[in-house]
């Protein structure tokens, strides 16, 4: 098989509009921080509403282990439970998700049909060494390349992160904009999370041009999208309605 080249993509998922733009009221500067304040709690407080009734585990975005990849990651959660390697196994496969994200190659290998078992569980053995990823993440990677269970290797590492930030009273927040956030902007966005969700924020931050201005902010099932692009194209639509 080919050598890997590794190249860095990523996709947001659009969602309903805000009316936020990090640029548009100064938060290049610190001037915009109470907006991002307000406007992040006031949308986290609808949709918690949505959400009372059901429980955690059940949000189709975090992790469900009624899916192939759900009961793959419920295995391994289990062994790496037992086995006291939770912290060893979770940044292996936090590894795996990093390549996955920056190689397309890889990314397309996982999920292609073409290659046979033997051909993907010799690639990702390949890779899982030169990463250093060994023991129990390693193992799994084989199983699931053998079973031919590679194109759902994503949607597992999910789940298990999932799993894993429940049992820490953790919740993953993603956070894209259309410009490099400040660390005080980071800092007071983080501190909003935190203090609206009531409960431990790993943040992420992503640089997408393509956004305009603004930020998309996804904190486990609940999104809020204040992208320009997604305010355009909404205008877009309203503007056909009236034509």
């Amino acid at each position: 098989m080919a050598p890997l080249a590794f190249r860095g993509a990523y996709e947001v998922e659009p969602a309903s509009v805000l009316p936020f733009s990090p640029r548009s009221t100064g938060a290049s500067t610190g001037a915009g921080l109470p907006f991002l304040r307000s406007y992040v709690i006031g949308a986290l407080q609808v949709t918690a509403n949505l959400e009372r009734s059901r429980r955690f585990h059940v949000s189709s975005d975090d992790f469900s282990t009624s899916g192939v990849a759900g009961r793959y990651a419920s295995s391994l959660y289990e062994l790496a439970k037992d086995s006291k390697a939770l912290e060893i196994v979770e940044q292996g496969l936090s590894t795996v998700q990093g390549l996955l994200d920056s190689s397309e190659d890889f990314h397309r290998m996982v999920r292609s049909p073409v290659h046979s078992a033997s051909e993907q569980a010799a690639a990702i053995a390949a890779i899982a060494s030169k990463a250093g990823i060994t023991g129990l993440a390693a193992n799994f990677l084989q199983v699931m390349a053998k079973n031919r269970r590679l194109f759902v290797l994503p949607e597992t590492i999910k789940a298990f992160q999932a799993m894993v930030a429940r049992d820490r009273g953790e919740v993953s927040a993603e956070v894209v904009s259309a410009h490099p956030l400040s660390e005080a902007q980071q800092s007071q966005l983080l501190e909003t999370l935190t203090s609206s969700t009531g409960k431990i924020i790993k943040m992420k931050t992503k640089v997408d041009p393509s956004l305009l201005g603004g930020m998309v902010v996804k904190v486990g099932s609940r999104m809020i999208d204040s992208s320009l692009r997604t305010k355009l194209d909404a205008l877009k639509v309203a503007m056909k309605g009236t034509g």
